[in-house]
């Protein structure tokens, strides 16, 4: 039986602890807002502007200010947002972008839509992220721009993949579906390439009742590009300057997410701070097995914890360990993206991304969402705790 999320029912089966809760508990953030929100989609169905508009401007305006860019652009998810700013940067068929194997598929999925090549570089082990000492070996006269991924709220090293960036005139496209208001020394993310891509799917830590999505730029040519690839092309009606798709934030999301970004700063905070009291716990339980994410001690990485990402040798037992205790975990992600069956052209093996592929089999995220209870958090350390003193190891 999968773990329980929050896309999936409620329904248990005998197996699973009747004291079980949600990975992620939606109804929770709801109820704290739900005022707010029920009077911002009143007042757009009052309005009956359902596409673009003045709720989309406004919410715009809004995260450009909380970001510290100059544009942003809503757009229809967060893949979108990945599409349209490789388009927008001219990346086009046969032209290779370099990332990540260690992400969602929409990281890659979307350089391979536009017919690019992904062309992966391993990760740091202690981060998760891309390791930008490995980049510049990977780079040919086919290169044409670096897309980093802020994994699970955590920046990647941005300085380094910047400079490289500027040595070799590529474009750089951050991946910041995951980190919305994560700083890299003291900047926010999405801030410091070409491009910063943003998903509001509903598990987001700003997330919209449905999907969504942002492009920011600081580049007035690029965001007027794509302001246009987002319908079709048009910057006056029903005449086509050049070939775009349709690809919109409605105004309800925007209207919502315009309350939720009003909460987004004390969300990050409990988030931290249920992070914190994991790894308190867990350094005082001598807990070193399971390797916890990292925390940079000069606050030049400020993590957002998306997600609370463990690891443990034994991961696939733990798992069921802690399902049979009621305690709903995630793994993210379980096969890497060169050996996914969509990228087999690429012809790709097992070994070619050590690092990767090691810290895919080992890694389970647990429960660090901001309506989390102490009860429920001590569960979760607690279980881990005895399922490591049974195994004497993790």
């Amino acid at each position: 039986m999968k773990p329980q999320t929050a896309q999936e029912g409620s329904a248990g089966t005998s197996e699973i602890s009747p004291l079980a809760f949600g990975f992620l508990d939606l109804k929770a953030q709801y109820s704290t807002i739900r005022d707010e929100v029920m009077a911002s989609v009143t007042r757009v169905l009052e309005s009956q502007h359902f596409i673009l508009g003045t709720e989309v401007k406004l919410f715009e305006d809004e995260i450009a200010a909380k970001l510290g860019v100059k544009h942003a652009i809503g757009c229809a998810s967060g893949t979108d947002a990945l599409i349209l700013s490789l388009i927008a940067a001219d990346i086009r068929p046969g032209d290779e972008v370099i990332t990540t194997p260690f992400s969602f598929i929409a990281t890659a999925g979307s350089i391979a839509h536009i017919g690019a090549k992904p062309v992966f570089v391993d990760i740091d082990p202690d981060s998760y992220n891309l390791d930008p000492s490995l980049i510049e070996a990977a780079i040919t006269e086919k290169t044409r721009a670096i897309m980093p991924v802020h994994l699970f709220g955590l920046p990647a090293d941005m300085a380094p993949i910047l400079e490289i960036a500027l040595d070799h005139r590529l474009t750089v496209i951050e991946d910041a579906a995951q980190a919305i208001g994560s700083r890299y020394d003291g900047q926010c993310v999405g801030s410091f390439g070409d491009f910063g891509c943003f998903s509001f799917f509903p598990s987001k830590n700003l997330g919209g009742a449905g999907d969504g999505g942002l492009i920011t730029t600081n580049h007035d040519a690029l965001a007027e590009r794509l302001r246009m690839l987002r319908v079709h092309g048009s910057k006056k009606k029903y005449h086509h300057a050049i070939l775009g798709t349709n690809s919109r934030l409605d105004a309800i999301q925007a209207a919502i997410l315009r309350v939720k970004l009003g909460h987004l700063d004390r969300w990050t905070n409990q988030r931290q701070s249920r992070a914190d009291r994991y790894r308190k716990a867990f350094e005082e339980m001598y807990l070193m097995p399971s390797i916890i994410p990292p925390q940079a001690p000069d606050e030049k990485f400020r993590h957002v914890y998306n997600q609370f990402t463990i690891r443990c040798g034994s991961r696939d037992e733990l798992t069921g360990f802690l399902r049979q205790n009621g305690i709903p975990t995630e793994i993210y992600y379980p096969l890497c993206l060169h050996l996914q069956a969509a990228f087999a052209y690429l012809n790709h093996t097992n070994g070619d991304f050590p690092i990767a592929e090691k810290t895919s089999i080992e890694v389970l995220s647990v429960p660090v969402y901001p309506e989390l209870t102490d009860e429920q958090q001590d569960r979760v350390i607690n279980s881990i705790a005895e399922f490591c003193a049974q195994k004497a190891y993790c």
